[in-house]
């Protein structure tokens, strides 16, 4: 009978992403609601040495599925070995991060196990002994609380929403075998972004900029350096070619949540509004006083952004000594 919750981390060069240690302290609260036992599992090649660190957030087993097949991120391969690790004690609930590599391995997990999947979930709560599942739908028009029939119950958590809470304890380590065979995919080149950037999907505080920059993203930049925070960008912006495909925040980028979201230069289409909406506090700066951004916004400022930024960049500079 399916018992127990498992948490299914990501390492990136062998460091755990943010998220890892949300969803295992997501797994840790969960598990102990329902009085079972919570299991962190880490994929990789040469990530023996990673396991203790998930200890500290609560697991009470962590699996290392260490294989060479391993070592770049393959959905097929990544699929194959934690269905073996699984297969001896079938977990009731399994949890993944909702990033670009959680959604792909959580969706193809849960067609293997032909089980519920509940994708981008920004809470979990125990309801009349079962599980319920918070998720925005239709482009984040409305949360819809949801329950997943069968075992197991999979779900893939919103980065930058489930709260990081270190509970110590003695954790089990195990190192099951793998028998992965040929993969059908190879990994034939990897362009890594080196210029140490915050993760967008990571971030406490985003700063991002639209069709109003006009292309000069520089004062973002600056407020963004002051901050410590990440920088995004609107669809349009993107389209214009002024900044990445991997700086989009918006029903076709990015889904974020960081604690505070600078919005600079953007009309607010719902495209964008879906991807930034479960901001904490939202601060939007358009000339426009009409801009649907300002519906959403915590606060807001209408006035240029290119003489607005300076100025708060400067206060942030000087605040911070």
């Amino acid at each position: 009978m399916a018992d127990g919750i498992v948490a299914v981390t990501e390492q990136r060069e062998g460091k755990f992403r943010k998220v890892s240690y949300e969803a295992v302290s997501e797994g840790r609260r969960l598990a102990d609601a329902l009085g079972t036992k919570l299991t962190a599992v880490v994929m990789g090649s040469g990530v023996q040495g990673l396991a203790s660190e998930l200890a500290a957030f609560g697991a009470d087993r962590v699996l290392v599925l260490d294989d060479p097949e391993l070592a770049d991120f393959r959905v097929e391969a990544y699929t194959e070995a934690l269905t073996q690790a699984l297969a001896a004690e079938p977990p009731a609930v399994v949890l993944f991060g909702a990033t670009v590599q959680g959604k792909d391995l959580a969706a193809r997990f849960a067609a293997r196990q032909d089980a519920g999947l509940a994708m981008d979930c920004t809470a979990i709560h125990l309801q009349d002994g079962a599980l319920v599942f918070t998720r925005p739908m239709f482009g984040g028009k409305i949360l819809a609380e949801v329950k997943i029939a069968g075992s197991p119950q999979i779900a893939a958590v919103r980065p930058n929403v489930m709260r990081i809470e270190r509970r110590p304890r003695e954790a089990a380590v195990e190192t099951p075998a793998l028998s992965l065979g040929a993969i059908p995919t190879t990994v034939v080149e990897q362009r890594l972004d080196a210029s140490g950037r915050i993760e967008l999907s990571e971030a406490d505080i985003i700063v991002s900029g639209g069709r109003g920059t006009g292309g000069n993203f520089a004062p973002i930049e600056e407020l963004a350096a002051a901050l410590g925070a990440a920088v995004g960008a609107s669809r349009s912006a993107v389209d214009e070619g002024w900044r990445k495909h991997s700086d989009q925040v918006g029903q076709t980028g990015k889904v974020v949540s960081p604690t505070l979201y600078i919005a600079c230069g953007i009309s607010g289409a719902i495209q964008h509004l879906a991807g930034m909406s479960s901001s904490k506090v939202i601060v939007a700066i358009n000339k426009d006083p009409e801009a649907p951004i300002f519906s959403k916004a915590d606060y807001g400022v209408v006035g240029d952004m290119f003489q607005i930024l300076p100025k708060l960049t400067e206060a942030v500079k000087a605040l911070k000594g």
